[in-house]
């Protein structure tokens, strides 16, 4: 092993499922795991002697489930980097996992290289959301009423109205066509979004957006 391997943690009730991802996880040689358990009780339990970068935490759990293990987990280890494991029919888990720290959502039936691929976004410090469960999450998204901000570096009614539909997953070019305004100036829009939110990616500005409460899932 080298100084660049990611170590991981796998936290879900089913054996099987916990032994099969960590089988394909070995394969990669710049990924280690580090622990795997059936609970969050367990995980808590162990977390103040486990060295680990990424934990992959299982939604729905007896006891202890993914929601209230990744606040914990995050307000003693900030730094971690936690993916959620979900199903169809756990939507409306996304936003309190949002809202507890959770960087990444993958479905469980994702092929390994979208789990490589979400373990290499979190690292580098991005959000990653499967294409499912950003396209599930976007089709039931609704904006919330926002009050007025009188911070210089808030976002304006216009930019918020846009940063909505960017997180509804609409084009600038049919955001422009939705707006009745040119497609230039949501380019010029969204470019300052990113700017003031310090986002770099549609996954970075569905969570900024959820935290900030101007979307609801």
């Amino acid at each position: 092993m080298n100084e660049s391997v990611v170590k991981i943690a796998l936290v879900d009730d089913h054996t099987l499922f916990r032994s099969g991802l960590k089988g394909l996880l070995s394969q990669h040689d710049n990924y280690e795991v580090v622990a795997d358990v059936g609970s969050g009780e367990e995980f808590l339990e162990i977390l103040p002697q486990l060295d680990v970068d990424v934990i992959f935490m299982d939604i729905s759990m007896p006891g202890i489930d993914g929601c209230e293990t990744t606040r914990r987990a995050l307000a003693d280890r900030p730094e971690l980097k936690i993916i959620t494991l979900s199903m169809y029919g756990d939507e409306h888990f996304y936003s309190l996992m949002v809202v507890s720290g959770a960087s990444g959502f993958l479905l469980k039936d994702s092929d390994i290289e979208e789990v490589y691929a979400a373990i290499d976004a979190v690292v580098d410090g991005d959000s990653y959301f499967s294409e499912a469960l950003l396209g599930t999450m976007t089709r039931n998204m609704s904006m919330l009423t926002v009050p007025a901000l009188s911070d210089e570096d808030a976002l304006s009614d216009r930019e918020i109205e846009i940063l909505v539909e960017v997180c509804r997953g609409l084009s600038n070019q049919e955001i422009a066509d939705k707006l009745f305004i040119s497609k230039r100036t949501v380019d010029k829009h969204r470019a300052n979004i990113l700017e003031k939110t310090g986002c770099r990616n549609t996954a970075n500005l569905v969570v900024y957006a959820i935290k900030n409460h101007l979307v609801a899932i």
